[in-house]
């Protein structure tokens, strides 16, 4: 009887595991346009700081 217990115990988590174990394509999805707006986000920024960094070495060359 417990060995009976124990299988259907065991059959009872690997259902669990399998359920849990599902990606949804939208999560994904959705996970991926965010990391590219932070993506984008950070290289505008570098961008700026690249540009406002030449423009000063320019500004003090001049004078």
């Amino acid at each position: 009887m417990s060995a009976e217990y124990k299988f259907q115990n065991h059959l009872q988590t690997e259902e669990e595991v399998k359920t849990q174990s599902k990606v949804k394509l939208t999560d994904l999805l959705t996970r991926i346009n965010e990391e590219k707006k932070i993506e984008r986000n950070r290289n505008l920024a570098l961008s700026v700081a690249a540009v406002s960094a030449v423009t000063v070495f320019g500004i003090i060359l001049t004078l």
